[in-house]
């Protein structure tokens, strides 16, 4: 990849207004890209990014956004269904409206921007679409119940997605990020009665001994995202530290 690999490209960020949104919807305006950010509250989107307001849990909204982004941008080559939510809790914990609510985010959301940006896509000589997963699609972790089984979801929608759209020179694809240092993390961490503590645990779990940042992410994303990655479709790229997939010993022992 280089500097330019996405000039002339147009993409679409979803959530892309703070966290992996931002930082994506920033790198690949660095790397050439035309970017539009869809967001709930795009006020603190600035040039060269476009800022448009849009709930990705309205129709309507999303449409009419993703027209508006076609417009400006002069078409859509890329998209980035990163807008998602957070849930805590056992299969127990969490009410009917809690999963509907995160449901609707998480996973109708990406349906409902996908439906629209398609017929921009299928115009598109270089589309792709990236979709957010996570850690917990691997990967079982306490407390997590509804958001698994939203962003499991997630991932077998990306294989769907693949299969239905390669012929029409659409490529989806998933990233699965470990533990990211976000706002929403971090929110989590302050509500912890040992914030410290929290944090130590949390960068223990992966095995590279840190959280993962936005902007590994990001750079994951703009990869599956560039023309350079155009045999590259229907994947879970994972950018976690080697939670998924590496089983340590502890240190100081072989």
């Amino acid at each position: 990849m280089t500097a330019t690999d996405l000039d002339g490209l147009s993409a679409v960020v979803t959530g892309g207004a703070s966290g992996i949104g931002l930082a994506t919807a920033s790198l690949l305006a660095e790397r050439g890209a035309r970017v539009a950010v869809l967001d709930l509250d795009p006020g603190a989107v600035g040039e060269p990014l476009l800022g448009l307001a849009a709930d990705v849990t309205d129709d309507a909204s999303v449409r009419a956004a993703v027209e508006a982004a076609a417009g400006a941008l002069g078409g859509i080559d890329i998209l980035v269904n990163n807008a998602g939510i957070g849930a805590i809790g056992t299969v127990e914990d969490n009410p009917d409206e809690q999963w509907h609510r995160v449901l609707d985010v998480n996973l109708l959301g990406v349906v409902r921007t996908t439906r629209a940006a398609l017929p921009h896509l299928r115009r598109s000589a270089h589309a792709s679409v990236v979709n957010l997963g996570s850690i917990v699609v691997t990967t079982g972790l306490p407390q997590r119940a509804l958001y698994a089984a939203s962003k499991g979801a997630v991932h077998s929608l990306t294989l769907a997605m693949a299969a239905d759209h390669v012929r029409e020179g659409i490529r989806v694809n998933c990233v699965s990020p470990g533990t990211v240092d976000t706002p929403w993390v971090g929110r989590l961490l302050d509500a912890a009665d040992d914030p410290a503590a929290e944090r130590a645990a949390l960068n223990a779990r992966q095995p590279h001994g840190r959280l993962v940042t936005a902007q590994e992410v990001a750079a994951a994303i703009a990869y599956l995202a560039s023309p350079t990655a155009a045999s590259t479709t229907g994947i879970l790229l994972q950018v976690d530290g080697g939670t998924a997939n590496l089983r340590l010993r502890p240190e100081g022992r072989r």
